[in-house]
């Protein structure tokens, strides 16, 4: 990534191998993970919260084998077939090879290629922690979530059925079977239906969708619920809790959160806007899950490398089901 802006900013260079430091671990990549993240990070959208050192090896999450490793690490070795949602401040999974430090590693499902294992890490860990620490769901909870038949949906509708709650969840009738597939109990043909009308009085909700989808979600929650949302407006928690800001930035951003967070009060529910955190112990749960066959990763398409402009242009028109990746 050369400069913020349009796909243009973006272009395929010559860089040199990194090595590892102390703590870290060098991956040869064999898939990288596309993420709306990435192209909002690209035009420039994420400037206010984090300032990248540019031109940079841009991307998000990764899967690959470990080729060499730094002093002190002691949970690979050369050889492992790890995933990892790379650094937020460093990037790199968009290269044939990138350091991470260890503790954002974790070993691959045995039961996934590299391709379906790098489109796990960033969706999967957002999903992971905004259900189980976030809205806390637990067996017998009624949950929503918005746009379902994305990435992080796919993923989340899984995950809170594996914490025991029943959801719903809104999707195009394309989407409707693989959002049915993964456990949704309800589904709203958000084409044709306004979610708020049918549904009431839900213990949580994840917007995936922001907008007007987001403040509906108020409508239906039970008093004292929240919605966490990944697609509104960062809050004075996101910048203290998620991004470690000072007063400043936590200032804009309670001012800038404020017409969202008097909807929320105003129907006596909450709002939390979540970042996730690179965590490679959150990935070894997500991977269990996988090899048990309680969480399966769904895949829309997978680019060659040297194609993922079009990748990026595929992803960037939003019907995309499931995630895009670009294999080495």
């Amino acid at each position: 990534m050369t400069r913020y802006g349009d796909a243009s900013a973006m272009e395929l260079r010559d860089v040199p191998e990194p090595a590892p430091s102390s703590g870290e671990v060098l991956i040869r990549v064999r898939a990288a993970g596309l993420n709306p993240v990435d192209f909002k990070i690209r035009e420039g959208k994420m400037r206010l919260l984090k300032r990248l050192d540019l031109p940079m090896v841009a991307g998000s999450e990764l899967a690959g084998v470990v080729e060499a490793i730094g002093d002190g690490v002691t949970r690979f070795a050369v050889g492992d077939r790890v995933f990892a949602r790379v650094d937020k401040d460093k990037l790199g999974a968009y290269a044939p090879y990138a350091v991470v430090d260890e503790a954002l590693v974790a070993k691959m499902p045995q039961s996934l290629d590299f391709a379906d294992a790098a489109g796990l890490p960033l969706a999967g860990l957002t999903a992971l922690q905004a259900l189980r620490d976030e809205l806390a769901v637990k067996a017998g909870d009624r949950v929503f979530i918005s746009g379902g038949a994305g990435g992080v949906g796919t993923l989340a509708i899984q995950l809170a059925a594996w914490l025991g709650a029943t959801v719903a969840t809104t999707a195009s009738p394309r989407g409707e079977e693989l959002v049915r597939s993964l456990g949704a109990e309800t589904v709203i043909d958000y084409r044709t239906q306004k979610f708020k009308d049918q549904l009431s009085d839900y213990d949580g909700a994840f917007d995936l969708t922001g907008g007007q989808d987001l403040l509906d979600s108020f409508a239906i929650l039970k008093r004292g619920a929240r919605t966490v949302s990944i697609a509104g407006i960062p809050d004075a928690t996101t910048a203290r809790v998620d991004l470690g800001a000072g007063p400043l930035l936590t200032a804009v951003l309670t001012a800038a959160s404020a017409k969202i967070r008097r909807a929320a009060r105003r129907k006596g529910v909450g709002y939390r806007y979540l970042f996730m955190h690179p965590s490679g112990a959150d990935l070894e749960v997500l991977a269990g899950l996988v090899d048990k066959g309680m969480l399966k990763t769904v895949t829309d398409r997978v680019f060659p490398f040297e194609q993922i402009a079009d990748a990026f242009a595929y992803l960037e028109q939003g019907h995309a089901k499931g995630k895009v990746v670009v294999q080495l």
